[in-house]
């Protein structure tokens, strides 16, 4: 599932013949662009390396009971060299505090210190656990919401 354009605060121009060139270079430009995102220890992940993989961005939250019961399905998952499980704090908390948060609950799979969102044109969702699942091309396949198995992506997927 994908977002409309609409709401993603995508800018509507005039079409003259010149808008248009100008238009068709930005977005060119812009799909282009191969974002980076930090992790929690300071060091940087190349959304481009992530290519050939499935990823799964799960966004979760200490106090969110059914993100806390998918933690050992997303470590198990993550474990495969097919997925890579990144998981994002609805709550904002970064650096040390995350890594510290992380180790508590259990989480075995990587974090990002911000939400991909912004950068790969999504909108943060409004329920958790949420779950964005990213084919080995890099395009969103589907969003999903609620708890995840391993049994359910893996059927997702085709694995």
């Amino acid at each position: 599932m994908q977002y409309p354009a609409d709401h993603l605060g995508v800018a509507r121009f005039s079409t003259g013949a010149r808008g248009i060139g100008i238009i068709l270079a930005l977005m060119m430009l812009v799909g282009c662009q191969k974002p980076d995102f930090e992790k929690p220890d300071g060091t940087v992940l190349h959304w481009e390396s992530l290519r050939g993989h499935w990823v799964l961005v799960n966004y979760w939250a200490e106090w969110c009971k059914p993100c806390l019961e998918e933690i050992p399905e997303l470590n198990n998952l993550d474990r495969s060299s097919a997925i890579v499980v990144l998981g994002v704090n609805f709550d904002d908390i970064q650096g040390q505090e995350l890594i510290s948060l992380a180790e508590e609950m259990g989480i075995r799979y990587g974090m990002l210190n911000e939400d991909p969102g912004p950068k790969l044109g999504w909108q943060t969702p409004v329920a958790l656990p949420a779950t964005f699942v990213i084919d080995p091309e890099g395009d969103l396949v589907e969003a999903r919401f609620g708890p995840q198995t391993e049994a359910d992506i893996k059927e997702l997927i085709g694995r």
